[in-house]
């Protein structure tokens, strides 16, 4: 049923789509992008459509899963389209200190090789809470002990990392 005249559909429902999208994506330039998709999509599509009453409860319906896959794919993209002068200043008020950066990465890097020095009992905690960010109750639960054991060892384990830490200072 190639019958339907799509300059007409576009005119009588592109309104109508928009609020439908703009209400799932909250930008309105988004919704635009999502509009014309949608049309792009029930274009290549026009052959499927058996009953022509229902054309705009189909494009409605494009419009929303469209709408969806454009902001988990934006969601994907994990990145933000700043101008150059807002750029320059987020530089400015960050103010980063690449040797600092740096300085805090290599102590990262020796508190790891402090921990390899702990007794396998600290170890373990430890590493499971320091490089997996587990909390008290998982590391208990995953080492059959009582949460009030494992906080008693992240205690003794940070007292034996600062004496070795202090060793290593006055050496």
């Amino acid at each position: 049923m190639n019958t339907i005249d799509f300059s007409e559909l576009y005119a009588v429902n592109y309104d109508w789509l928009i609020r439908v999208s703009y209400s799932i994506s909250k930008d309105v330039y988004l919704a635009e992008d999502v509009v014309q998709e949608t049309f792009i999509k029930a274009m290549n599509k026009i052959d499927s459509i058996n009953d022509t009453e229902k054309v705009a409860g189909w494009l409605a319906m494009i419009t929303k899963r469209t709408a969806i896959d454009m902001i988990r794919a934006e969601h994907r993209k994990k990145g933000l389209l700043l101008e150059q002068d807002m750029l320059d200043g987020l530089a400015r008020e960050m103010n980063q200190n690449v040797e600092k950066e740096v300085e805090h990465l290599l102590f990262i890097e020796q508190v790891g090789h402090a921990i390899l020095n702990l007794t396998n009992r600290y170890q373990d905690v430890m590493i499971l809470k320091m490089h997996h960010e587990l909390t008290e109750q998982e590391i208990a639960s995953l080492l059959n002990v009582k949460s009030s054991s494992v906080k008693t060892r992240i205690y003794r384990a940070r007292k034996q990392l600062r004496s070795l830490f202090a060793e290593q200072l006055s050496a």
